[in-house]
């Protein structure tokens, strides 16, 4: 199998991520060209098209499952995504090697790891297996697609007690904990007038000072807060540390109109020993503090942490990696989504990951890029995992 000319085809396909309801996002020209890989390796495939009810109205959202079935033996499912955020400023979509690095939109989040998994199962199709094994390519991960995972889960039973092994993660180490989310929009009100008569209105702009004083007052206290669960030292970190970010500021309409809105998006970030009801509480508890001012909540997005897991089937990955690699260990994510909360408080199921994602990949950034070793790796560490023996 070659894994760099499977890589570079998937990349080449614009699967970027969109907020339409019907959008031509060619995930079906993907799961078009991934499904009869997996058939080559041994495994059953399904197509699910996610109705509409199921994906926030969305249409066109076709999953693909793949199964290769081993009932009594421990249920093991593999997680990814095609999707992508959009690229603007390069050549995102025509994918490039150089010096050992695969350039293009979604390298290393996430199709460098689908590469490295559908090498991986390649590699051990031979083998006695040692789990009875599922994969799910799904779309929508980099907007929201909780909803189009629990319909999924139908097709994966069972699911209590299983093990989700995503590939939506860094090298490097075993993901075993992830940062739960409070986003939220904040409406400071004020009254529109003439900007020569600014005195008969009240200016939005303005009056959301003393609201961004209280929640970088509010930062300065969350980000003191500190996790029992380490993180990779290359984070620049020890522990899994909170996050309270102001990340945009929307206001006015012209220049000589005082505004009647500004609107403040906070981004949350908790760590597993915190909750999202506490953490909205506490952001709520702060606006209440500013006297004189007018606000509303917008749209709140809530994503609950994942808890650490401790489990002898990160110990054996663990041991895995050491193996491939010489080193690893397992940390906590400094990430969020929301398939694993999911998995854990919804299915009582298992989360754990290890993908292709280093700090220097740049996802999400202009020249995306993932390492050729890393993928060898991840696969020669999924083909061991797997087998038995």
């Amino acid at each position: 199998m070659n894994h760099i000319e499977l890589l570079k085809e998937i990349i080449s396909i614009d699967t970027s991520v969109s907020h339409e309801l019907n959008p031509s996002l060619n995930y079906l020209k993907t799961i078009d060209y991934l499904e009869p890989l997996f058939g080559e390796v041994g495994f059953e495939t399904q197509r699910v098209l996610i109705p509409g009810e199921h994906a926030e109205g969305r249409k066109g959202r076709i999953n693909l499952l793949a199964h290769r079935r081993n009932p009594g033996k421990p249920r093991l499912i593999f997680y990814t995504h095609i999707d992508t955020v959009p690229a603007q400023g390069w050549d995102a979509f025509t994918p490039r090697v150089d010096q050992e690095k695969i350039y293009g939109r979604g390298a290393a989040d996430m199709k460098g790891a689908i590469a490295a998994l559908l090498l991986g199962l390649y590699m051990g199709k031979d083998r006695e297996p040692k789990y009875d094994t599922s994969v799910m390519v799904t779309t929508d991960e980099e907007t929201s697609q909780a909803s189009q995972i629990r319909y999924l889960g139908q097709y994966l039973q069972p699911l209590k007690g299983a093990y989700f092994f995503s590939l939506d993660s860094s090298f490097g180490y075993v993901s075993i904990a992830a940062l739960g989310v409070v986003q939220m929009d904040i409406r400071v009100k004020g009254r529109s007038v003439h900007s020569g008569v600014s005195h008969l209105g009240e200016s939005a702009v303005e009056k959301a000072v003393p609201v961004l004083n209280a929640l970088l007052d509010l930062k300065k206290k969350v980000t003191q807060r500190r996790s029992g669960v380490p993180v990779h030292p290359a984070t620049g970190l020890t522990v899994m540390e909170p996050r309270l970010n102001i990340n945009m500021i929307r206001g006015g309409l012209k220049v000589n109109i005082v505004p009647d809105e500004c609107i403040i998006s906070v981004d949350r970030r908790l760590i597993p020993e915190e909750n999202a009801e506490e953490a909205e509480r506490e952001l709520i508890q702060t606006l209440s503090s500013v006297d004189g001012v007018r606000w509303g909540i917008g749209d709140v997005v809530r994503i609950p942490t994942v808890p650490s897991l401790q489990d002898p089937i990160v110990d054996e990955l663990v041991e895995v990696l050491r193996e491939v690699t010489g080193q690893g260990n397992a940390y906590g994510e400094m990430g969020s989504g929301d398939f694993g909360p999911v998995v854990r408080l919804e299915w009582g199921a298992k989360f754990f990951g290890l993908g292709v994602i280093r700090a220097d990949c740049n996802i999400h950034g202009k020249d995306e890029f993932v390492y050729q070793r890393d993928i060898e790796d991840l696969a020669a560490i999924i083909s061991r995992f797997i087998s038995a023996g």
